[in-house]
Parts: structure tokens; sequence; C-alpha cells
């Protein structure tokens, strides 16, 4: 199976192309085009009705779209919802926290649960972060185009909630406002922010999904 990441940094698509009994694994509605020899089977996206609810929780949709190629091979090409970036990353055994909705497209056998805090819900935010464990390509999309900052042993560092992709699993984090107090967050136009702490690796988006969103309210017509 080989990979071609296209039109990236803004507009990114994935290219699979699949030899005759490969399969491949997406979030709903990622497809935009594919050869009549690929064939499209739609499943739970976790292993069993818990698995199913712990891949919601994180972000994901509760199925699963399976692309078999089953009569030659194929081509098949997926994109995410919103203009931005993909990243490949290739997993040995190994887990990755992806923030809710980041996960575009992997490898059937990676598996999708979910992560979350109490505290991160009580803070009002909606980090719960879904988990990506097992071998094989995982491909990850964010809103704008995706950069990476890699943290030593102990090494601290900052990130709006609304510009977090993924992180490698063993870094911990916290959160907490942007700024001491409530007023000083509020007029830094700043609201919760997420504390890591290395040794491990983080991926952030140049864009923030809510405040594009927001922007748009102005130009949005109003009940007459």
């Amino acid at each position: 199976m080989n990979f071609t990441i296209e039109h990236a940094p803004v507009y990114a698509s994935l290219k699979v192309e699949m030899e005759q009994g490969e399969r491949f694994r997406a979030e709903p509605g990622a497809m935009l085009s594919m050869t009549p020899s690929i064939e499209l089977q739609s499943t739970s996206a976790g292993k069993g009705l818990l698995g199913t609810i712990k891949a919601a929780v994180g972000g994901e949709s509760i199925f699963a779209s399976i692309y078999t190629a089953v009569h030659g091979r194929g081509e098949l090409y997926l994109a995410p919802s919103v203009p931005g970036d993909i990243i490949r990353l290739d997993l040995r055994n190994e887990t990755i926290l992806a923030y809710g909705g980041a996960y575009l497209a992997g490898d059937p056998d990676i598996t999708v649960s979910s992560r979350g805090s109490l505290k991160a819900l009580v803070a009002g935010s909606d980090l719960f972060l879904s988990v990506l464990s097992g071998s094989g390509p995982l491909f990850l999309t964010g809103f704008g185009a995706i950069y990476t900052k890699e943290l030593g042993p102990g090494e601290p560092y900052v990130v709006d909630t609304g510009h977090i992709v993924a992180m490698t699993d063993g870094v911990q984090y916290s959160i907490k406002t942007a700024s001491r107090g409530l007023f000083s967050s509020f007029a830094s136009g700043e609201g919760l922010v997420c504390m890591f702490t290395g040794p491990g690796k983080i991926w952030m988006q140049t864009r923030n999904v809510r405040h594009f969103a927001n922007s748009l309210i102005p130009f949005l017509p109003s009940k007459g």
C-alpha cells in the first residue's frame, strides 16, 4: 500500500494506492473518490459496544469506513472536513493521544478509544483525547498547517487547547487559565490552555476552528 499526501498544508488530501486484498480504515465522510475495484463497508468504530462508546467520547464517529481492494488494484482519495494539513505517523506498538476529530485514517488494526479527566471537564474543556494504539500507518489532520514540538524530560510547554492536534503517550498535561485570574484571561483573548511536560512530542495546528467560527458571526444574517 502506498500513501501520498497532496495539496498540503492548507487543502491536503491523502491518496491511497491499494493492492488487491488490502484494507484501509477512514473516518466516515472522508472519501473524495475511488476506483470501482474498491468496496466500502461501514462498521463500528471500536471493538464491541464499550469500544464504540469510548471512540465516541473521544470525539470520533461511532462508525468507521473500511475500504477493501476486492477487484484488483485500486486508488482511494481521502480528505478532512475542514481546510488543513495531514500528517503521517508510523506506529510500532505505540500509542498516540489525539484531540477529538484529529483522526483521519489508518491501519484497520489500530484501536480507537478515549481518555479524559474530571478536572478537564470541570474546567470547561473538551479535552477528551482519542487513544490510538497499535502498529501501522496513522494519518491525523488539523485546521491549518501542523507543526511539531519535541519536549525533553521535565520541559514545560503551554498550548491553547484549541490548537492541540496530538501528543505521544507519556507526555504529562494539565488544564489551566491562560493568565492569572479570570479577568486577565478574558481580556487577553485567551481562555484555557494546556500545560505539557516532557519527555515526548506534541503536534499543533496553526488555526482554531472555534475562533474561526466566532469570526464569522458578525457577517451572518440576523433575524429581521
